[in-house]
């Protein structure tokens, strides 16, 4: 069932806001080239996603497979750019 009223409004805040703090993190790339940036950028972005498909999906629900594999790919992103982060050599 498609979410309806306040709930699908702060879903859209949600939304928003990873929108937002993934753009904030695209200009942190354009300013120092640093890879990190871009991928906290699409995370977010993916969470954003997420949000999306359980406003507006049929039968998504908080606790479905479609409202976890974007969180999930989201926070393995996250942990990669730590990783990736970390290995790397002092420039």
């Amino acid at each position: 069932m498609m979410m309806q009223g306040p709930e699908l409004f702060l879903s859209g805040t949600l939304v928003m806001a990873s929108f937002v703090i993934g753009l904030r993190f695209l200009k942190f790339w354009r300013l120092s080239k640093d890879r990190f940036f871009i991928w906290f950028a699409v995370a977010f972005w993916v969470f954003g996603l997420g949000w999306i498909i359980r406003a507006f999906a049929p039968g998504a629900s908080e606790h479905g497979h479609w409202s976890y594999l974007p969180r999930l790919l989201a926070f393995l992103m996250i942990i990669l750019a730590i990783l990736d982060k970390n290995r790397r050599t002092p420039d």
